[in-house]
């Protein structure tokens, strides 16, 4: 509790110290079309810096609150015209502009704060950035966040352990290797476990940006393969309410979702709360049937305080994430190919049509709590501005194996996190933008029952960096370094009284660097190009493991000698966007020097070196963590025609590609493992009535999602084998409903797996699972037919 008091204390705004004689000023002005010359209500104008914006009113005028005098990245966006991003000089007194908006059936870019500094263009952004809006989201029918973003965001895929978990692959990298940040922390689980997902409500994301490339520069360790920033809690522009309702039903596991968001602004003062609930029971396919204990169930809430004056803001955030999901664990009856289910008497049966229309899963299952806090502080000195941020993360993950005891968790970590990051930004010195700070964690991990994986141990990161932007015309060049040091310190534990972990302490210290441009070679043509050295330390489980992985049937060692792994990545880019034409671009090499996996372990005479693990009566085969030069290359490539005269309709295909190997073999496969297969996905898509008085923005799409065969997979030790390759058929339709030039709700309907398709993923763990013997087919297979629907209702008033 003593974190939480001194948390508290940091988030209160520092009003005497943020206070300057810096002249103040507004920001005004009127957003028009830029064709027709008819203004915009209801438009929105976006201080990013800030946090802090106005909307137009009727007559398409607006009047931010008054800020300091100086120079800002605003946003202008309103649904149906391009995006506009400009720096703006606010002088004392007001400052008067027009802003003039393309009409555009392409987003062309957009503000982004994930990878640099402060907030900048899309376009002079050098790394490759997508941002996916809430909108994006509603139209997207998931199982989970990271679920949906696979769907939505070329490059970007997921390891699998049923519907409820998932974890991000970013160009064919995951696990610790990409950071997701939540309202400004980096949010800290267990990600190291193969079972683990990211632990935040995917109906409170309202922007969502994903950084494909190294940007350890930014967050230390980790994030060399990129960056996941999920924005839930925004502010309320001033003097207005606003929030949505959302409901959801799927068809396949009946899934039923509903979730509420209100928030507003008055005077500078916010506020905003959330919660949600979702359950499942168990998904079906041709195959399988119905598969037992893929149920899961959510229940999660949140909320902000904050309040945004001349002298900058503070915000105080809340949020608790709640689930429990069930583990597939695939045994099935000899005889009948049917799926068992453990008994509370000790015994087993076949599970019943009753077992699977619960939402409560059967054991095994896990119960993860995520309690999270932040404080969110902006303080303007002169020109100048601080940005403080402070967190705390409490993760609490209970595994329950047992049916004959359901009261008391197998395993239980209790994972505790302080994070911090102090960054000031230096005023405008001509063209150049910079930008230094200080960032790190603290984090204690305890054990709280009788199986224990990784020992209990204490971590303490802090590093330093800076970082300059140069803008100059269509130029924009970026350039920054930072040195990070973090410090272990595992501790020794006794289980039965055998030791089963030994004291020892560890230091890592790493330098990263990255350099990048955007040059705008035209209005339409914008090129890219980065080069970035990352780095990842070792996490605990590689560390130290000492016991059996439940579902991989490893018995797993940690290894404390392992380095950090150091990751030297070049890519680049071309975006094209023509008013009928949009095409981008990106290529990438990754070159990781100690890249970490696990190798089998052989005993004196050579043969395998197996233990008996006493929960399961087997021996479990006995892996090492190691490490080895790997690289990996690829790209992502995007193409959307809208032509003329038909720029209603859309013709989009994104195609995307990883490769990745050892430099020598290992068990002789020099195929790096969880490598997603290439993946080409068309989709032709009509938008209409985009003005239209009682229906609008009405949208119908169908798309073609083909996944080719895996044929590279990590062979050695019998971990992978190939998985074919797969075609699925998707369409869907939706439109606002409105009055009075109003959306009262959004509708969303779509069908997914048109074709009813048994197929298996690369990437889900569930395909690994036993053999069903009736089938003769190894693993269970992926959700088939799944018609959806949802249901937005937008909360907009005026205070």
């Amino acid at each position: 509790m003593k974190w939480l008091f001194v948390l508290i204390f940091c988030s209160l705004p520092l009003i005497f110290f943020a206070q300057s004689n810096k002249p103040k000023g507004f920001l005004s002005g009127k957003v028009t079309d830029k064709i027709s010359g008819q203004v915009l209500p209801g438009a929105t104008v976006y201080i990013h810096e800030l946090n802090t914006g106005a909307i137009t009113n009727d007559s398409g005028y607006f009047k931010t609150p008054q800020v300091n005098a100086g120079t800002y990245t605003v946003e202008i966006s309103y649904q149906g015209y391009a995006a506009d991003v400009e720096q703006v000089k606010v002088a004392a007194d007001n400052t008067m502009k027009e802003f003039k908006l393309s009409p555009t059936y392409v987003e062309q870019q957009a503000v982004t704060v994930t990878g640099v500094s402060s907030a900048t263009s899309t376009k002079r952004a050098s790394q490759p950035i997508t941002i996916v809006r809430h909108d994006d989201l509603v139209k997207t029918t998931s199982s989970n966040l990271i679920d949906a973003l696979s769907k939505t965001v070329p490059g970007v895929s997921s390891i699998t352990t049923g519907p409820a978990i998932s974890k991000p692959v970013i160009r064919g990298l995951s696990y610790n290797r990409v950071v997701v940040v939540n309202d400004g922390i980096r949010q800290e689980g267990q990600q190291w476990g193969d079972e683990h997902g990211i632990e935040i409500d995917d109906y409170s994301a309202q922007r969502v940006e994903v950084l494909k490339g190294a940007a350890s520069l930014m967050y230390g360790s980790d994030a060399i393969a990129g960056v996941i920033n999920i924005q839930t809690q925004l502010p309320a522009p001033e003097g207005t309410i606003r929030g949505n309702i959302i409901s959801e039903y799927q068809t396949n596991n009946n899934l039923r979702g509903l979730g509420g968001n209100i928030g507003g602004t008055k005077n500078g003062f916010h506020w905003n709360g959330y919660g949600s609930f979702k359950g499942a029971q168990d998904y079906r396919n041709p195959y399988d049937g119905r598969v037992f204990n893929s149920k899961f169930y959510n229940a999660n809430f949140g909320g902000m305080v904050g309040i945004t004056k001349s002298w900058g803001h503070s915000y105080l955030l809340v949020s608790n994430f709640n689930q429990h999901v069930g583990m597939v664990e695939g045994e099935r009856d000899s005889a009948t190919g049917a799926f068992i289910k453990a008994d509370a008497s000790g015994s087993s049966s076949t599970a019943t049509e009753e077992d699977f229309k619960k939402i409560a899963p059967e054991v095994p299952y896990q119960h993860v709590q995520h309690f999270k806090v932040i404080s969110d502080n902006t303080f303007n000195l002169g020109s100048s501005r601080l940005d403080a941020v402070f967190g705390f993360q409490r993760n609490q993950r209970r595994e329950f194996g047992n049916a004959e005891n359901t009261a008391i968790p197998d395993a239980y970590f209790d994972l505790k996190t302080v994070n911090y990051s102090l960054d000031f930004h230096f005023p405008y010195k001509g063209n150049f933008k910079t930008s230094a700070g200080i960032s790190g964690m603290y984090q204690n991990n305890q054990n709280k029952a009788e199986e224990v994986l990784i020992p209990n141990y204490d971590l303490l990161d802090i590093g330093g960096f800076i970082y300059t932007q140069y803008t100059q015309g269509k130029l924009s060049f970026n350039a920054g370094a930072r040195f990070d040091n973090r410090h272990l310190q595992s501790k020794a534990m006794t289980v039965d009284n055998v030791q089963k972990f030994t004291a020892f302490s560890k230091n890592f210290s790493n330098l990263s660097a990255s350099a990048g441009i955007s040059y705008q070679a035209s209005d339409k043509i914008t090129l890219k190009a980065n080069i970035a050295k990352g780095f990842r330390a070792p996490n605990m489980a590689e560390l130290a493991s000492n016991g059996a992985h439940e579902g991989t049937l490893r018995y797993e060692v940690g290894s404390p000698s392992l380095k950090s792994e150091n990751s030297y990545e070049v890519d680049g880019g071309m975006e094209i966007n023509t008013e009928h034409v949009s095409f981008s671009a990106s290529l990438f090499y990754n070159y990781i020097h100690h890249f970490i996996f696990y190798r089998r372990v052989q005993n004196a005479t050579g043969s395998d070196s197996l233990l008996y693990d006493n929960e399961t009566n087997e021996y479990l085969q006995v892996f090492r963590f190691a490490q080895q030069t790997a690289y990996l290359y690829g790209g992502e490539l995007h193409v959307d025609i809208h032509p003329h005269p038909l720029d209603w309709l859309h013709f989009e295909n994104t195609f995307t590609y990883v490769r990745a190997q050892f430099t020598q073999a290992i068990d002789g496969s020099i195929n790096v493992p969880f490598i997603p297969a290439a993946r080409y996905l068309s989709e032709l898509r009509g938008n209409f009535l985009s003005k239209g008085k009682s229906l609008k923005n009405v949208y119908v799409m169908v798309d073609a999602d083909y996944t080719f065969k895996q044929s590279h997979p990590f062979t050695g030790y019998n971990t992978e084998t190939s998985t074919g390759d797969y075609l699925l058929f998707n369409a869907g339709i939706g439109a606002d409903i409105a009055r009075n030039g109003k959306t009262l709700f959004t509708i969303a309907l779509a069908g997914n797996n048109l074709g009813n398709l048994a197929y298996q993923n690369h990437l889900n763990r569930l395909k690994y699972l036993d053999i069903n013997n009736v089938t003769g087919r190894q693993g269970v297979y992926e959700m088939g037919r799944n018609f959806s629907i949802k249901v937005n209702v937008p909360l907009n008033f005026k205070m």
